[in-house]
């Protein structure tokens, strides 16, 4: 029998200026309550109003850092998930603003596995902050 993902009925949250990318994220965690947020303002409105096991978060076009910052505040596990703004300084900026770890776009399909190892593994010593 196959064991049931840490994800199912998780509510998670992607903000993403890419409409396909939004379909994408939310066919890959189908298993997940996802909100689905095109721009800034969509998204710091959802990040205000609900509580999220977890926010994905693109960089260039919704302004993911000033959304990173909220969503760490609010305690929200929270990862990056971008193509163009994939640069080591980028990565620093994320890590060092509280984002959990860092998804290149070309790596969506493997968002599921990547968010039940960041976010939900037994072995990880914050297993307990994301239950």
């Amino acid at each position: 029998m196959a064991k049931e993902s840490p994800l199912k009925d998780k509510v998670v949250l992607v903000v993403d200026d890419e409409p396909d990318v939004l379909e994408t994220v939310a066919d890959e965690l189908d298993m997940c309550i996802v909100h689905k947020a095109k721009d800034y303002d969509t998204g710091l409105q959802y990040l205000l109003s609900y509580t999220y096991d977890v926010v994905i978060l693109d960089i260039m076009g919704v302004n993911g850092f000033e959304l990173l910052k909220t969503s760490v505040e609010r305690g929200f596990p929270s990862v990056m998930l971008t193509a163009h703004a994939l640069t080591p300084d980028a990565l620093k900026k994320s890590i060092k603003l509280g984002a959990l770890s860092f998804l290149p776009k070309e790596r969506m399909a493997d968002l599921r596995e990547f968010l039940e190892d960041v976010c939900w593994e037994p072995e990880n010593p914050l297993d307990q902050v994301f239950r």
